[in-house]
């Protein structure tokens, strides 16, 4: 079992930056990121 992992407030603005400024869809950025779609959109 995947233990549950903690991410940073800076890790989470720095998504939120960029989901704002690129152009990239939330699927590009779910693989940057190695996250959930749904994660980025919350």
């Amino acid at each position: 079992m995947k233990s549950k992992r903690k991410f940073t407030s800076s890790f989470k603005a720095k998504v939120a930056i960029e989901t704002i400024k690129e152009p990239s869809s939330l699927s590009e950025l779910s693989l940057r990121y190695e996250l959930e779609a749904s994660q980025i959109s919350k």
